[in-house]
């Protein structure tokens, strides 16, 4: 079963191949979300500050009956906190909303604060952000550290600068928006990368020559377009609300063609969704 199959991180930690995503899933309803997908088997849970319901997360987890040994927590340190002090504190914040003792992965959820996108370099902030992270990790608060939302020169700035090699780099990835070189140079410096909305959003659902692929694995769209990422050696992250797409989306044991993912890494990207092939699109994902 997909599910309970791990990728080794540059640390020697082992990671669940597929996520489950909790983007704009409020913190009341996270709970029983969580819940169904803790039941249906996932054992990789992703969260963020920004996303606001650490608690209810942190509350799946603690009541599930499942060991914490056997769940792996990711969260994000909000793309605003740039300075050590901030970053350090939010950590603190972070495991006190969840109720937990530790998280397995903490990652800066983006290399410039959201309302600044692209405005100005957050290289200086970004190491002092990443110093927290390594000193959080070193006390046992987190398990491990990486990255979300970074290009190629934001990644380099934190090797420059690290103690701890970032273990993940969680970028937007999917069919018809594949940031290739990026995902090349992450494998290159042995970063595992993590792809949010497999699915892009939905907009692939629309797609009927990824429909006619669908049918002929006998899958839907969006368990095709999961699968494609972990062809790829990406670490996709599903998400949904609804408990028939949870377990949808971890059924994935079946394999494409090498004709198969080449045809699909030649999608072309969907028309008007600001989204470019090389350099994936900030959002609080």
């Amino acid at each position: 079963m997909i599910l309970q199959e791990t990728y080794e991180l540059n640390n020697g930690i082992h990671i669940p191949k597929v996520g489950f995503g909790t983007w704009m899933i409020d913190d009341k309803a996270v709970v029983q979300a969580v819940n169904d997908a803790l039941e249906i088997g996932y054992r990789h849970i992703d969260t963020a500050q920004a996303y606001e319901n650490e608690r209810g997360v942190g509350e799946a987890i603690r009541t599930s009956g499942i060991e914490r040994s056997e769940i792996f927590l990711t969260s994000k340190v909000a793309a605003e906190h740039k300075t050590y002090e901030t970053t350090a504190r939010s950590i603190d914040e972070s495991l006190e909303k969840l109720g937990l003792d530790h998280i397995d992965l903490m990652i800066i959820h983006a290399p410039q604060p959201w309302a600044e996108f692209r405005e100005a370099n957050y290289d200086a902030g970004n190491v002092e952000a990443w110093k927290a992270l390594e000193d959080a990790q070193k006390a046992g608060k987190v398990k491990s550290i990486g990255l979300s939302n970074f290009n190629q020169h934001d990644v380099e700035n934190i090797l420059a600068h690290a103690t701890i090699k970032p273990v993940v780099n969680q970028v937007l990835a999917h069919i018809s928006n594949m940031p290739f070189e990026l995902i090349d140079y992450c494998k290159a410096k042995d970063i595992l990368v993590e792809a949010y909305s497999p699915v892009g959003h939905g907009e692939l659902l629309k797609n009927p020559e990824l429909k006619k692929m669908a049918e002929k694995y006998d899958v839907s769209v969006p368990q095709l377009a999961i699968r494609y990422c972990i062809e790829l050696g990406l670490l996709p992250l599903p998400k949904s609300a609804n408990k028939d797409h949870i377990k949808a989306n971890g059924k994935l044991d079946f394999q494409l063609t090498k004709e198969d993912i080449a045809f699909l890494t030649k999608v072309k990207p969907i028309a008007n969704y600001g989204e470019s092939s090389d350099f994936p699109v900030y959002n609080k994902k």
